[in-house]
């Protein structure tokens, strides 16, 4: 955590910590004028903060800053206080840094599973890149098919494998558009196979997805994920793509 979540942590607890004895009720502090008001908003979110710092000792914490505030010798001696803070800050990351590992090592196998049985069922195709998707509807034949390198605009909507939604333009009932060369690998191999009317459902292996990293607090590391994409319209194709193709089409008639 920065430092200034611990400043502002200390700050608003020593109003507290000052005029209180230890047994006092905490609920019997006055919260009334702006100054009170926003020390206790400050105080709040400050320890809303520390709630993730696991090790931290509030009791140890208010006697620092009960010291600090009054003056009082610190009671560690000569020790840094600064290298203790340091240090551990350096140990939360360590054990959040092992549980992310741990979380992708449980979600891998998990996914591999989830992937090993899905791709049994009846409708849906593999590809070698493991790149699972099953077609729920089909646009009319001969619409246009986009590449990596066109702007598509689609409908979609993604989930976990535990059908946690975390993102979806039919929700938000907007469509999205973006550069094919711009998203998640799973994507960019399965928009070109779509063609302009196609509904698909993907399920994406974490390689072809966000990874090991992830993305965000929805996406945990090494997550499959599932969308249902349906491809609406390709920008730069459409009536001069049309005219390009019959003119095409015309030569090779004159030629023949």
């Amino acid at each position: 955590m920065k430092k200034l979540g611990i400043v502002l942590a200390g700050t608003v607890l020593v109003a507290a910590c000052g005029q209180q004895d230890g047994g006092e009720d905490a609920a019997k502090v006055e919260i009334k004028t702006d100054d009170q008001k926003a020390s206790y908003a400050l105080g709040y979110r400050s320890a809303e903060q520390m709630s993730a710092m696991e090790g931290l000792d509030t009791e140890a914490m208010i006697a620092g800053i009960r010291d600090g505030h009054t003056g009082t010798d610190s009671r560690l001696g000569d020790e840094d206080l600064n290298q203790l803070i340091q240090d551990f800050q350096m140990r939360l990351v360590e054990k959040r840094q092992a549980k992310l590992e741990q979380e992708a090592e449980d979600n891998l196998k998990k996914g591999e599973e989830f992937l090993a049985e899905n791709g049994k069922r009846d409708g849906v195709t593999t590809t070698d890149s493991g790149l699972q998707y099953e077609v729920l509807k089909s646009g009319e034949e001969g619409a246009p098919s986009p590449t990596v390198e066109d702007t598509v605009t689609v409908h979609y909507e993604g989930s976990t494998t535990d059908g946690e939604v975390f993102d979806s333009s039919i929700e938000r009932d907007q469509p999205a558009t973006f550069g094919l060369a711009h998203i998640i690998p799973g994507w960019q191999e399965a928009l070109p196979m779509m063609k302009v009317g196609d509904k698909w459902k993907l399920y994406l292996p974490a390689e072809l997805g966000y990874g090991k990293q992830g993305a965000g607090g929805d996406i945990g590391p090494n997550e499959v994920l599932i969308f249902e994409v349906e491809l609406l319209g390709i920008q730069g194709q459409g009536d001069d793509a049309a005219d390009d193709q019959a003119a095409e089409e015309s030569a090779a008639d004159d030629a023949e």
